[in-house]
């Protein structure tokens, strides 16, 4: 069931209605149908990976309340032990035991010895990378006393699978989703219309961006050879807006249906594409997933407490884990790489914290051609790796790259996106510079125009899907 579906605006109406018309006095009946009003969302796309998020959850669950019981720290660490094994291991498997059994076969194939170990052909559910790492953290939290335990499997059941954010993010933690469901929630109109305002933003990077950009990137990576170099170029730029359009599309639609259910999600992209270094980049892209990997990887290993050389090391496996949680498949460890190798001169300089605290243009309506620069060659740099990252092989990426500086002559086709990447870019920054329209006339005017725009478009790109839902 995707967000821009008319049956997931059936759904939403019918649950919304429900949870505020019928169940408002009651939290934990509003629970209840959260839970499976989510468990109905995500049977919608295969009903047999039920189990194995109930699985996941009884398994957090009865760790939760092992680790708080258990009478010393060898049998807090023995519980914590079966989380970690369950749920990477049902991820390790799911997602990964097709990838390293080929991986195995083609490395003793390059040796001219052949192997007779067959592919296993496990099929991917969808979103198992999110919700692992959401139900994992919670374990983890219990276990350093960052948090007590939930004695109320509804509530627990309810923040694992909660239906906005189940299948791409953002990654909330219990500390900050677990209590909002363990607490009532009052409708505030307020909160219901910025809920509406995201849900329109973010269909409108979806189904108007992300799209729109799709049709063209699909046909210059797939015919990368019949291009020429500046093709090829535009198209790896319109995949940086497709990932970016389809991603934080579906991070504001999940972050605004929540507003309507009186659920706070975290924000997971700060318009990262203003961003002038790359440090800069990782504080505003995914950011979720970002905290996730500092809290529970990065500070666990060291962080950059043992000087520069283990702050190195660390960061380089961050990118790297990073890059293999994205997929199954050397394209995403060579794009982690490779994003740890532009991170990594910021780090020796010392540069990496710049930029914490301000915004691009801070106390301007416009950027300083210097900022202007920067930005500018920050996703320049940026769009190298995303190419690893949309190519099937690493092979296909190589000649991408390298058929980007052959045959210079300016595209005569795929420009269509051109106009709506300038709107896309000019739409966040009003929002970075926190800009309102006061009259009430303009403001309608602009949405219903962005609705016609989303209606138009989602006939054009009839079966359209989200990128993240692959990981």
């Amino acid at each position: 069931m995707l967000f821009q579906s008319f049956e997931f605006l059936v759904f939403l109406t019918f649950v919304f209605g429900l949870y505020w018309f019928i169940l408002k006095r009651h939290m934990q009946a509003q629970n209840l149908l959260i839970l499976a009003a989510s468990y109905f969302f995500y049977g919608w796309w295969d009903w047999r990976f039920l189990g194995l998020i109930v699985f996941s959850t009884l398994i957090d669950f009865v760790v939760g309340l092992k680790i708080t019981a258990a009478s010393n720290q060898q049998s807090k660490k023995a519980w914590l032990g079966l989380s970690l094994l369950v749920n990477l291991g049902l991820l390790g498997y799911f997602k990964y035991a097709n990838f390293f059994i080929e991986s195995w076969i083609d490395a003793w194939s390059y040796l001219g010895i052949s192997s007779n170990v067959s592919s296993l052909n496990v099929i991917l559910p969808v979103g198992i990378s999110f919700y692992t790492f959401q139900t994992l953290s919670y374990s983890i939290d219990v276990y350093r006393g960052d948090i007590k335990p939930t004695r109320n499997l509804i509530n627990f059941a309810a923040f694992v699978s909660f239906f906005p954010q189940l299948v791409a993010g953002p990654i909330e933690r219990a500390s900050k989703l677990l209590v909002q469901l363990e607490n009532k929630r009052i409708f505030k109109y307020e909160e219901g219309v910025a809920g509406l305002r995201l849900i329109l933003l973010g269909l409108f990077k979806k189904v108007v961006i992300a799209d729109t950009c799709a049709l063209h990137v699909n046909d210059i990576f797939a015919n990368y050879a019949d291009y020429s170099g500046p093709t090829l170029m535009l198209g790896a730029i319109y995949f940086g807006f497709q990932l970016y359009g389809d991603f934080s599309g579906y991070s504001d639609i999940a972050i605004g249906t929540a507003k309507l259910f009186g659920i706070q999600l975290m924000t997971n992209f700060k318009m990262p594409f203003f961003a002038r270094d790359h440090g800069e980049f990782w504080r505003r892209w995914h950011i979720s997933m970002g905290a996730w990997f500092r809290d529970y990887l990065y500070i666990p290993l060291g962080g950059s407490r043992g000087g520069k050389w283990m702050s190195i090391r660390n960061v380089m496996i961050i990118f790297l884990v990073s890059g293999l949680w994205h997929g199954a498949n050397w394209t995403f460890i060579a794009w982690g790489a490779i994003q740890g190798a532009l991170f990594l001169p910021l780090l020796l300089a010392g540069k990496n914290r710049r930029h914490t605290s301000d915004n691009i243009g801070e106390g301007r309506w416009l950027p300083t051609g210097r900022e202007v620069l920067q930005m500018t060659t920050t996703f320049a740099l940026g769009t190298i790796p995303r190419i690893f990252f949309r190519s099937d092989d690493i092979q296909d990426a190589n000649s991408y790259i390298i058929g980007m500086f052959h045959d210079l002559k300016f595209p005569d086709m795929h420009r269509t996106p051109i106009p709506y990447i300038f709107a896309l870019l000019l739409v966040d920054w009003f929002l970075l510079k926190k800009f309102k329209i006061e009259s009430a006339f303009l403001r309608y005017l602009i949405y219903g125009f962005a609705a016609l725009l989303i209606l138009v478009h989602s006939t054009i790109n009839p079966a359209p899907t989200f990128i993240y839902f692959e990981f």
